[in-house]
């Protein structure tokens, strides 16, 4: 895992998140926590319809795409 500057802050939801799940089994590249989840990255798609409320399906990722073979 790359360090992360002491400014940094990993998103609220990151534990529970399921791109962090789909992350650890391979099925997603390791870039999407880097890129979203670990540095609280609020242009998430996920992390916007968490915060209103909204429900999205687990394999929506953060840039707001529907990867279908996910499950």
């Amino acid at each position: 895992m790359s360090k992360l500057k002491s400014n940094n802050k990993v998103c609220k939801w990151y534990q529970v998140c399921p791109i962090k799940f789909f992350v650890e089994s391979g099925k997603l590249d390791r870039k999407w926590v880097e890129e979203y989840c670990l540095i609280n990255n609020k242009d998430c798609k996920r992390y916007q319809l968490e915060e209103s409320g909204k429900s999205h399906p687990d394999n929506l990722l953060p840039n707001g795409v529907i990867k279908e073979d996910l499950f």
